[in-house]
């Protein structure tokens, strides 16, 4: 079981040699864990529309829910959001990534006097005319 973590997080398509030889190992030895690893495997978003996404989505949420109970809770939760993904497939990760440059910037700005000096700080770090 030592160095099993990066082998069962990664995708099986991206491992080396030596990672397969160890998932290998891994799934031979639990067998929970092989049940855990293909459904990881199989929550992928290849090329799905809509209702496949739904469909496969909601089987996975059935069968995962022994194994991921937390995970399951959240895809419940965040459901329309993630359905949401194969209408555009867009994702927010630029909206988090200006979220988290702006706490950044604000966790720098205590010493700022005011508020403009903030709002300035934020939009030259985006090259905005101020």
């Amino acid at each position: 079981m030592k160095n099993s973590k990066y082998p069962l997080l990664k995708n099986e398509d991206d491992l080396n040699e030596e990672q397969l030889n160890k998932l290998i190992q891994v799934k031979n030895v639990s067998p929970i864990l092989k049940e855990m690893h293909e459904l990881k495997e199989k929550i992928t978003t290849k090329e799905m529309n809509w209702y496949t996404g739904v469909f496969k989505l909601g089987m996975w949420l059935w069968r995962a829910k022994k194994y991921f109970p937390n995970s399951n809770s959240t895809i419940i939760r965040w459901f329309d959001e993630i359905i949401a993904y194969f209408d555009n497939r867009t994702t927010s990760g630029a909206v988090e990534g200006i979220n988290n440059k702006l706490k950044l910037i604000k966790r720098s700005a205590y010493g700022f006097i005011n508020f403009h000096n903030f709002q300035i700080r934020c939009l030259l770090n985006w090259h905005f005319n101020c």
